[in-house]
């Protein structure tokens, strides 16, 4: 086993002992397990999947940050959520803002800058749900059909 915590700013949104972790970071996703070497790596948007007794529990992340020391990894990122937690409906909306907010402040530095971090903090929780949506399909349908 593994210790891990996922944090953001405003929780610890996941802790404890696991099997495994799998992360996305800029050079492709990497899986960490018991003893994995010790590793400080940059986390991208996408989603990050943690194993423990055959279940897989999934969390759409932002950027950040992961320390692994062999013993634990711990998480870092602006913000993560549980993709039992979200609603795609909700997510097309808040992606369509940011689409338009980043179209309309193109000539702003900042401004698009921000309005770019918000689209893809939308396009992880997109990705992790329907991640989260075709591996549940696949476990309640063997055939998936």
């Amino acid at each position: 086993m593994i210790h891990i915590e996922v944090v953001t700013p405003e929780a610890v949104v996941f802790q404890g002992n696991v099997q495994s972790v799998s992360l996305p970071t800029p050079d492709g996703e990497i899986t960490v397990l018991p003893h994995h070497i010790p590793l400080i790596s940059t986390v991208v948007p996408g989603t990050a999947t943690i194993r423990l007794n055959g279940e897989e529990t999934l969390l759409a992340v932002t950027r950040g940050v992961v320390e692994i020391d062999g013993q634990s990894v711990r998480v870092l990122v602006q913000s993560a959520d549980r993709t039992e937690a979200l609603e795609e409906a909700t997510i097309e909306e808040a992606r369509k803002r940011a689409e338009q907010l980043q179209h309309e402040r193109r000539d702003d530095a900042e401004g698009f800058a921000e309005a770019t971090a918000l689209l893809e903090r939308e396009l992880a929780k997109l990705g992790a749900l329907r991640r989260h949506r075709s591996r549940r399909a696949f476990t309640t349908d063997p055939l998936n059909r």
